[in-house]
């Protein structure tokens, strides 16, 4: 079971909290509504009426609802919403993605010994420590002076680390590190999708990320990294190397034009994981605080 509450403990707090000097507050979430795109991996999100003021007084059911003690006819509606967690911007938990003959993940949990029928029984979306910290947006298609990335195209370390020197950025321990291709200037139109889809980050950037020991590595994309792969014999060497090897989370479909229009680099990032138990993942609400 999932414990409630408890004290949360944040690294140079203090010190975090005063990295915003301008007062502006960047929304990095694209939203979430029936029809949505979506990854074909997982199922369609979808919201539908549950209950309704109508059918309540024709079903009878609700009695503090009912006419003789709701003179003020007070009415109530609620929704049922299906969905994946990996549904717009979200993070990968450490469960997400298994490898080897034993289907394992990180620390040591396996399919066979650690998913049950409602989900996986570690390294869920309940053991996500909430993101308060240091962001780095790297802007690929601002250096490449390029309005997005072609699709398919697959991030090289060098043009990681060259967008990072142009812009005057340095990645840290702890830090959020997004990495924008610029698919979501056509968010979310499936043709202009189209036209970046499949772009993504290598391995080799995977790896600078783990050796500067980051908190989570993401993208505007909604996979993270270069699709299809460009390592023989592994369609998924970046989310491997981060979440399976390095217990590094990975986020997705993160919102970055508004930074990329204004030429922000670097704030404070919050985003928020539901505390959702057996979950693989958790939609989030990622802020950029300047």
């Amino acid at each position: 079971m999932t414990t409630p509450g408890g004290r949360i403990e944040v690294a140079g707090l203090m010190d975090l909290l005063a990295l915003p000097q301008q007062g502006e507050v960047y929304d990095l979430d694209p939203g979430r509504w029936p029809g949505m795109p979506i990854w074909a991996g997982h199922p369609p999100f979808q919201v539908m009426t549950y209950r309704s003021p109508r059918g309540i007084r024709v079903d009878g059911d609700q009695e503090w609802l009912a006419p003789e003690v709701n003179q003020a006819n007070i009415g109530l509606v609620s929704e049922l919403m299906i969905a994946t967690n990996h549904s717009g911007s979200h993070v990968d938990a450490l469960g997400h993605i298994c490898s080897g003959p034993g289907d394992e993940w990180y620390g040591g949990a396996s399919a066979a010994t650690d998913l049950g029928d409602f989900g996986v029984r570690k390294g869920d979306a309940a053991s996500i420590s909430p993101f308060i910290t240091r962001g780095v947006h790297v802007d690929i298609p601002a250096y490449l002076g390029v309005p997005q990335l072609e699709a398919h195209h697959p991030i090289s370390l060098d043009e990681f680390c060259g967008a990072l020197e142009s812009q005057g950025s340095e990645i840290r321990e702890n830090d959020v590190v997004i990495v924008r291709t610029g698919i979501m200037s056509g968010w979310p139109d499936p043709e202009r999708l189209a036209q970046t889809a499949g772009a993504g980050i290598t391995k080799e950037i995977a790896e600078y990320c783990v050796d500067r020991k980051v908190r989570a590595v993401g993208t505007d994309t909604e996979a993270c990294e270069v699709m299809p792969s460009v390592v023989e014999g592994n369609p998924h060497p970046v989310h491997e190397t981060l979440l399976v090897k390095n217990a590094i989370h990975i986020l997705e479909n993160i919102y970055l034009e508004d930074l990329s229009k204004d030429g922000v680099f670097e704030f404070l990032f919050f985003g928020l994981p539901l505390k959702i138990q057996g979950a693989t993942g958790s939609m989030i609400r990622p802020i950029a605080i300047v």
